[in-house]
């Protein structure tokens, strides 16, 4: 990649962190546990294949997922894991006709998420103008990430992300907060991990918010401007974003959407879709909190 074009290898590979289920083993829908909730009508031990999993792999209940009480099925993204484990580590044998592969398979698969996970974040963080002097560190962890997602199964199975995540979290903090810096005022705006479930933000004046990990579940964000407002981890569950402008948000996934509400005013980066569940327009009034434990948010 030449160096004078940062974002030329994150535009040409992002592609292929994009979900492909067409080229997958269903494995979220095997490898994954699954706990009977508001997200979940039944409970799934990890290994057991989902009993709406099709015999070609796909889900059987696809196009109602959300009636049927699946919506958390719909809000998780492997980032394009599955068919990287599914075509490329396994050279497409699935785990039914070689049924040996099966376990090894199931570990492998949240091994090559999280790696998924982090390539994501590296390509966004080559976008951003503020991070240039990071250039050189982002890509060399873009490439040892890249080199890990291609060992072969028993070594995946047996690695340990945990070193490697937190040497990439550290260098995204340090590019996220170069970005967010660019905002005037922005030191006053750090809300990492806060609590802000339930919270009233409409038309709030988010620009270039330290939103890491913070528990946004059901919050009022309708209006609310988020533009380099870094958003690692943050839970959007139920929160309402119509008419906000998450256009410029920093390290938003496509599952933080899919959990969310919005509408067709909702403004969002190139690089995400609008959810299939989001009304042409309204906004309404955010729902109260999920019950349950909150979830472990990494990076």
């Amino acid at each position: 990649m030449p160096d004078d074009d940062p974002t030329a290898a994150p535009v040409t590979e992002r592609a292929a962190l994009r979900a492909d289920c067409a080229n997958c083993f269903g494995l979220c829908c095997v490898a994954l546990t699954l706990t009977a909730s508001a997200d979940f009508a039944i409970n799934k031990e990890a290994g057991t294949p989902c009993p709406n999993l099709a015999d070609d792999f796909r889900c059987g209940i696809h196009t109602r997922l959300r009636p049927e009480g699946f919506s958390g099925c719909t809000v998780y993204d492997c980032f394009g894991a599955g068919q990287k484990v599914s075509q490329e580590t396994y050279a497409g044998r699935d785990w039914r006709t070689a049924a040996d592969t099966a376990r090894q398979m199931f570990q492998v698969f949240p091994v090559m998420r999280q790696l998924h996970e982090l390539l994501w974040y590296l390509t966004e963080a080559l976008t951003l103008p503020a991070a240039a002097t990071l250039y050189g560190d982002l890509r060399e962890a873009l490439a040892t990430t890249d080199r890990l997602t291609r060992l072969p199964a028993e070594e995946l199975a047996d690695l340990d992300v945990s070193a490697h995540r937190e040497g990439v979290a550290a260098l995204l903090l340090r590019a996220g907060e170069l970005e967010r810096a660019t905002v005037p005022g922005r030191e006053k705006r750090s809300r990492r991990g806060a609590d802000l479930i339930g919270a009233r933000l409409r038309g709030a004046d988010l620009r270039g918010a330290e939103l890491r990990g913070a528990y946004l579940i059901a919050a009022d964000l309708r209006g609310a401007d988020l533009r380099r407002a870094e958003v690692i981890g943050a839970d959007f569950r139920d929160a309402d974003l119509s008419d906000a402008d998450l256009s410029g948000a920093l390290f938003l996934t496509q599952a933080q959407l899919n959990a969310a509400r919005g509408n067709a005013a909702t403004k969002l980066p190139a690089s995400l879709t609008r959810p299939s569940h989001w009304p042409a327009s309204g906004s309404g009034t955010a729902p109260a909190p999920r019950a349950g434990r909150r979830p472990r948010r990494r990076l």
